[in-house]
């Protein structure tokens, strides 16, 4: 009997099948330092200590990114090893903050199957569940990955599609226990836009640009213990039909939260992602940038001293986004942009209504 895992495929998927994934990982400073060099993240809450403390925490929590990456990078050696690409995310809950030192772990439950009509692949869409040493919940997320077929004869399963939300409702935001911006830092923050000062429709070009290299990709998803074959094995991956390795869809990410500090400083946590589509591949070489959109604007119920904007960030490969590139006259996604993500944020209200 083998005692390698192959991973599974598509036909070996069931609808409730609960997986528990292993490897737990304490998250230390050296993770949070990595994580700086890969993306540049200025953020000053996940920066600084003293700045986390005046905001009423006790300590810099863990960029809210890395803890999403690192649940994420458990569940992929039993769902999507053998993936040909994650297609997006849903309902994405971020619900206690992380600090150095503490313990994650996950477990994902199957929710929905669908084989694509060429028999040869398929649809897994799955829940996961973060949770930290003390057994709270971190982090809640759905998101659904193309798998391959091992065998192409496999009867197909019953389709089950799931349905999601369209947005996570504002009102079960998280916010950490202790947030308070009343005495909030602008100057060393880096922005003086406050919660007040967008408008929702309000579109901003983050202006700045990042190339994605080889080895620092490597390096990253490395970091998150993410296993998926597409984006380590070339020579697994010169016969697939783009002929080179896939950048990890999460590394974008990444890099857009990064680069919309410039415009977006004040956003000082991600409190949900309500929906995401990577809608075309990235590789190496390719240089991102990125734009944002305020679709909504949101009071928190239980903290008067911040609020939440939902935000579109769109991602481009080799584009500037001056012109703000989305849909073609023809309705087709511009063919530069590489990520569309809607999330939620939560940033300071300006102190005392000034």
């Amino acid at each position: 009997m083998s005692k390698t895992n192959p991973g599974n495929y598509f036909e070996d998927f069931k609808v409730g099948q609960v997986l528990d994934h292993a490897t737990p990982r304490t998250i230390t400073e050296g993770d949070v330092s990595l994580y700086t060099a890969l993306y540049g993240s200025r953020f000053a809450l996940q920066s600084a200590d003293s700045f986390a403390m005046d905001c009423g925490l006790e300590a810099a929590p863990i960029d809210d990114l890395l803890v999403f990456h690192i649940v994420f990078g458990k569940t992929v050696p039993d769902i999507s090893l053998n993936a040909v690409a994650n297609l997006g995310y849903a309902d994405v809950q971020f619900k206690s903050p992380v600090f150095p030192g503490d313990t994650v772990k996950t477990s994902s439950t199957v929710i929905g199957l669908k084989e694509n009509s060429n028999g040869k692949t398929g649809v897994v869409y799955v829940r996961s569940i973060g949770t930290n040493q003390m057994g709270a919940i971190v982090l809640d997320y759905v998101r659904w990955v193309m798998v391959h077929k091992k065998d192409h004869n496999a009867p197909a399963p019953e389709e089950v599609v799931p349905d999601l939300p369209a947005r996570v409702d504002p009102a079960v935001l998280s916010v950490p226990e202790g947030l308070d911006f009343s005495d909030y830092n602008a100057t060393l923050a880096g922005s003086p836009h406050y919660f007040e000062d967008y408008e929702v429709g309000e579109k901003i070009d983050h202006v700045d640009g990042m190339t994605i290299e080889e080895a620092e990709h490597m390096m990253a998803t490395r970091l998150y213990q993410n296993t998926a074959k597409v984006h380590f094995n070339q020579d697994q991956m010169k016969d697939d039909r783009f002929g080179r390795r896939l950048i990890y869809g999460g590394h974008i990410i990444s890099l857009a939260r990064a680069l919309s500090f410039n415009g977006l400083a004040n956003a000082q946590l991600v409190a949900a992602i309500n929906g995401g589509s990577h809608t075309a591949p990235t590789f190496a070489g390719h240089t991102i940038y990125a734009w944002s959109e305020v679709l909504e604007k949101a009071d928190l119920a239980d903290n008067a001293t911040a609020g939440a904007l939902r935000i579109r960030t769109l991602a481009t490969k080799d584009k500037p986004c001056n012109s703000y590139p989305d849909k073609l006259e023809d309705g087709k996604r511009d063919p530069s942009v590489v990520l569309d993500l809607d999330y939620w944020v939560i940033l300071p209200k300006r102190p005392n209504g000034v």
